[in-house]
């Protein structure tokens, strides 16, 4: 594989040397015949994050997250430098100290290697499989089986196998990882279509041995062996897997696998599935499985918020996420603190992005944080969803796994968009995905789902408040125009206080829309004078929302996570450690360590540094009410030492206020 890159403008332009890379594997280079020597670990790290990256910039912040595992030291910036310009010299022999070059080059904060699929086996990958799946969808089997398997030979391994654990749990490579399996399964049913089963054995058999729990893979081995007249390994592989489920999961083979065994032993044809990705309208009828239903295009998504404004780099990293078709599934995970704004993002993306789903959109709230009752069970919401498919009620099975298996059935060959909002943990989510790569889900939840990135390679979005800017924006189109005094400062001071959260800025919006006859000025001064509490949030006739949404996460805590939380507002420090918490609370450092998790992982905390703790300033107002409620939480040491400070909220999430 080959490359020439491009010149940019007042780059000398002679002749410039062919370079390959392979990712799918060992991480490797040449340039012609050589194999260039690509350095330390955490150099061939950096090549292979920007390899992943496929021709897209990456941030320097998640470069730095890579390479030192989320604990960077104060020179991380330069050390990512340093590596960068031995790249860049590496690639291009000859090259000045501090010049570009040609190959890796810098974009606005990242970094980004100019790779095309002559020059990257990942995005030969990517093309051949296009290929295999435009001839499916014109009914060259034969032609796309070819296709499927040329694909599949360029897989020498795990992607970044050499890099250490590392490349199995980053989500930049854990992406790129899920590609293999579906493809497998793919490239076995174009085989199985067009009577070349023994053709595909091979790659489907190491597939299988690769991923021993993946029971899509196994079945495609049990067709497959079955189709090539080995029926007798079939039936005994099967109980093979049967009894590893059980060992090492606890659960039974799923509907997909029995149906293949089943198959096997009638010795009928198998009724495999049709690539999902081939685009045609519809498989021939004969490939149908006999129990399908009838498509019904569900249109759940809840209403586009009006008054959506910014967010344009989240918005861009979600809509980056969806252009990544054939890429496995793709799944994007937001998370961040209670009133963020995650519900908003989720379902303002949703709608835009509808168009491309044009077989349906189904959205449920998984009650991961709710104010009554407890999160939503997956196997419920499958219910749910099979219904709005088409699937008559009696046809649905009674286990949560039977479901989630016919649920990844009957959107086999469609393009929906999933919406999952309000999630409680990956565990939660998991029965709920799709199993092929036209589907894309969307996941809301306060806890960061680090195991949605590992085990599927979701994209993980972590919100933050809105900018100065965008939060003045998103209150000013609430109030409407009929506003003439909402001057500068008052439109500042208020968005200061409302700590530039928009579900408070949602509530003081509204207020003020509806008292059309009081001035900003009078609010700004009712949200001054409840300053160290949320009073200044209350309606006559209605809950307070943000007490609401705050009480959500906090009962999820247990005895001692709730009782440090409640001590937060007492520290005067800028930021807090667990050793201080510990001291506060009169409790070991260990029992402060597992109280800050759970608080962490609720994001009523958020972490600041090693061992450094935060807080938006809102959350510590809920922390100090419930601890003037509770005066026998307060602290076990002297009380001098903690001085509880009432002063006005920042318009920032910062560091824990004294």
């Amino acid at each position: 594989m080959h490359v020439t890159p491009r010149r940019r403008t007042g780059e000398e332009q002679g002749p410039a040397q062919a370079v390959r890379f392979t990712l799918l594997g060992p991480v490797r280079a040449w340039r012609a015949e050589e194999e260039l020597p690509l350095g330390p670990r955490q150099q061939r790290l950096l090549l292979a994050a920007l390899l992943a990256g496929a021709g897209r910039p990456v941030p320097l912040t998640e470069l730095i997250g890579l390479l030192w595992d989320g604990d960077p030291p104060v020179s991380a910036v330069n050390a990512v430098h340093r590596y960068v310009g031995s790249l860049r010299r590496l690639l291009e022999p000859g090259l000045p100290i501090r010049s570009s070059g040609r190959w890796l080059v810098r974009q606005a904060g990242s970094y980004l290697l100019r790779v095309d699929a002559d020059g990257l086996d990942l995005l030969r990958f990517r093309d051949l499989v296009r290929q295999a799946r435009a001839a499916t969808a014109t009914g060259d089997l034969p032609a796309a089986v070819d296709r499927y398997l040329e694909a599949l030979d360029l897989w020498q391994g795990h992607c970044a196998e050499d890099l250490g654990a590392v490349a199995a749990v980053h989500p930049a490579f854990a992406m790129v990882e899920h590609e293999y399996a579906p493809v497998v399964c793919e490239a076995a049913t174009a085989a199985l279509r067009c009577g070349r089963a023994g053709s595909v054995l091979l790659p489907v058999r190491q597939a299988a041995d690769r991923c021993p729990l993946d029971e899509a893979l196994q079945a495609s081995l049990l067709l497959v062996l079955a189709a090539d007249g080995k029926q007798a390994e079939a039936i005994m592989l099967y109980q093979t897997i049967r009894a590893r489920l059980s060992d090492e999961l606890g659960v039974d083979p799923g509907a997909e696998l029995r149906a293949a065994h089943q198959s096997v032993l009638r010795g009928s044809p198998a009724q495999p599935r049709v690539p999902a990705s081939t685009g045609s309208a519809a498989p021939p009828a004969a490939s149908l499985p006999p129990s399908r239903p009838p498509w019904i295009e569900p249109a759940q998504l809840p209403p586009d918020l009006p008054f959506f404004t910014g967010r344009e780099r989240a918005l861009d990293q979600a809509l980056d996420t969806a252009r990544r078709v054939g890429a496995g599934l793709r799944v994007l995970a937001v998370d961040g603190i209670p009133g963020v704004g995650k519900t908003a993002l989720a379902v303002h993306f949703a709608h835009r992005v509808a168009g491309d789903f044009p077989d349906g959109q189904l959205y449920t709230d998984l009650g991961g944080f709710a104010a009554h009752g407890d999160p939503a069970d997956p196997g419920e919401v499958l219910h749910g969803f099979l219904e709005a498919l088409g699937v008559e009620r009696h046809r649905i099975p009674a286990s949560t796994e039977a479901r989630s298996a016919l649920y990844r059935s009957v959107l086999s060959g469609r393009r929906v968009l999933v919406v999952l909002d309000n999630a409680f943990d990956a565990d939660q989510v998991r029965p709920l995905l799709p199993g092929t790569s036209e589907c894309m889900v969307v996941v809301t939840g306060r806890s960061r789902l680090i195991g949605l990135a590992t085990a599927h390679g979701a994209r993980l979005l972590s919100l933050d408040v809105p900018s100065v800017a965008e939060a003045t924006a998103c209150f000013l189109r609430r109030v409407g125009p009929a506003r003439t005094d909402a001057g500068v400062a008052v439109v500042e001071e208020i968005v200061a206080r409302c700590g530039r959260l928009p579900l408070a800025l949602a509530l003081v919006a509204a207020r003020a829309a509806s008292r059309p006859e009081q001035p900003l000025t009078r609010l700004a001064a009712e949200l001054a004078a409840a300053q160290g509490s949320l009073g200044g949030f209350d309606e006559d006739d209605s809950a307070n929302a943000l007490r609401g949404v705050f009480s959500w996460s906090y009962r999820t805590l247990g005895a001692e996570a709730k009782r440090v939380f409640r001590l937060l507002p007492l520290h005067r420090a800028s930021d807090v450690g667990t050793a201080a918490l510990a001291s506060a609370a009169g409790i070991s450092r260990d029992a402060a360590a597992t109280a800050v998790g759970e608080l962490v992982r609720a994001r009523l905390l958020d972490v600041r540094g090693r061992d450094r703790y935060g807080a938006h300033d809102l959350v510590l107002a809920y922390a100090a009410e419930l601890g003037r409620a509770g005066e026998a939480d307060r602290p076990a040491v002297p009380r001098r030492s903690y001085v509880h400070s009432r002063r006005p909220a920042r318009p920032v999430a910062r560091p824990l206020p004294g």
